[in-house]
């Protein structure tokens, strides 16, 4: 019997797993890091991809809006501002001319002690910080798709842009980072619809760099003239195990190539498909959790069981989300309504419904049960009871585990 341990919420469970079931524990292929964080991002920024350094770009009276992630995003943004305002102060800046603006995109506004503990309490209290306000954008021109590019004015008024988060699988862009920290995070609601529209093409998927979201937002990035990037990659234990610098594309580039290597996972598909997304925040709620499960299904095969197992402690999450989840009785009902009327939020629910469709799916959170079975789940208390119900109809039944959902890709061999 193996016992392995999965990330829920701030916590973990433990599962209990025949030997004779167990075919793999789907974790990243991390090397061994002997630099330490701080030097991994001073190097970055001291050798900046395709682009001078920061500290040679400003002068002492431009204005800059630094972009980071809001908090349902794993970025270590008050580790990653210091090392990045050095680099500020390097080139003249003050304080005074620095806004920190959390990209909120289209989630909810985040409370005092979220903002302060996002970037630390001596920048919060040292820097102007403001959350972006998706009622103040301003339109600077469209896309070649046709996507209004508007952005908060407090960003288009800045000498410079400088973009930060980190680099991971995304389920629609291909990946995060990069230029997401201008379109969504501080774009309107109706940029944000309008480039959310083409997750329905096929090739707009999880770890694919043409997908066509992500085309449509670096061409909006370019247009707004994003000067400087500054991403990381972490570890499944959420360290900082790599850092890139640079032009926003070129720099961002460089990092998904480190993903790759590392995150991308061949496997064989198993019966059973056991997924964390990763803990805290990223099993915050369903809505944030799906993306763990979005990974997971490249590792079972059709027919198959995935339990995912997610705290959800803001429930679904989203409000759209969850007027589909209440409002569509089936999943065929669902996709349909998809396929005819776009609506973010309601691109989660007929996802899920797409994929109840190919495979069993349970849900092991803190939710409502109701909610869940709204949501096309079997709701669950208890993963290794679950596990354990599966196996007795099926003792021969081949299992994979995925601690970190979010982070690891099974690619098929």
């Amino acid at each position: 019997m193996s016992s392995i341990k999965l990330p829920y919420g701030h916590d973990s469970l433990t599962l209990d797993i025949p030997d004779k079931n167990l075919s793999r524990v789907i974790v990243p292929e991390e090397p061994e890091i002997t630099e330490d964080e701080s030097s991994l991002m001073q190097k970055a920024l001291e050798n900046p991809v395709k682009s001078k350094r920061l500290s040679e770009i400003v002068d002492d009276e431009s204005t800059v809006a630094v972009l980071v992630s809001d908090t349902t995003r794993p970025a270590p943004t008050s580790k990653m501002l210091p090392p990045l305002l050095n680099e500020l102060y390097r080139g003249g800046i003050k304080d005074e001319n620095i806004t920190i603006v959390f990209g909120l995109g289209l989630h909810r506004n985040q409370t005092e002690e979220e903002m302060e503990k996002l970037v630390g309490s001596d920048i919060y209290n040292r820097v102007r910080c403001i959350e972006h306000d998706r009622e103040r954008c301003r339109h600077i021109g469209d896309t070649s798709n046709g996507t209004p590019v508007e952005i908060f004015e407090e960003v288009l008024d800045s000498d410079m842009i400088v973009c930060t988060g980190n680099i991971e699988f995304h389920y629609y862009a291909g990946y995060s980072g990069g230029g997401k920290a201008i379109l969504p995070a501080v774009s309107s609601e109706k940029t944000v619809m309008t480039n959310h529209e083409m997750m329905r093409d096929d090739k707009a998927t999880t770890g694919v760099i043409e997908s066509p979201v992500r085309t449509d937002i670096e061409e909006a990035a370019q247009m707004v003239g994003a000067d400087f990037l500054f991403n990381v990659v972490l570890s499944s234990q959420k360290d900082i195990i790599y850092a890139t610098a640079g032009d926003v594309i070129e720099a961002h580039r460089k990092g998904v190539k480190y993903l790759d290597s590392i995150y991308k996972v061949k496997v064989e598909p198993s019966d059973i498909v056991v997924v964390s997304p990763g803990g805290y925040p990223k099993d915050l709620n369903l809505y944030q959790a799906v993306k763990g499960l979005e990974n997971a299904k490249n590792a079972a095969v059709e027919g198959g069981s995935i339990i995912l197992s997610a705290k959800c402690q803001e429930c679904l999450g989203n409000a759209v989300f969850e007027k589909w989840t209440r409002e569509l009785e089936t999943p065929e009902e669902t996709i349909e309504k998809f396929n005819c009327s776009f609506e973010l939020g309601g691109h989660k629910a007929a996802n899920i419904a797409k994929m109840a469709k190919k495979f069993n799916l349970y849900l092991v959170s803190n939710m409502p049960e109701e909610d869940a079975k709204n949501a096309f789940f079997k709701p669950a208390k208890s993963i290794q009871e679950t596990l354990d119900n599966i196996l007795a109809e099926n003792p021969d039944a081949s299992i994979q585990v995925m601690p970190y959902g979010v982070l690891t890709l099974p690619m098929n061999q």
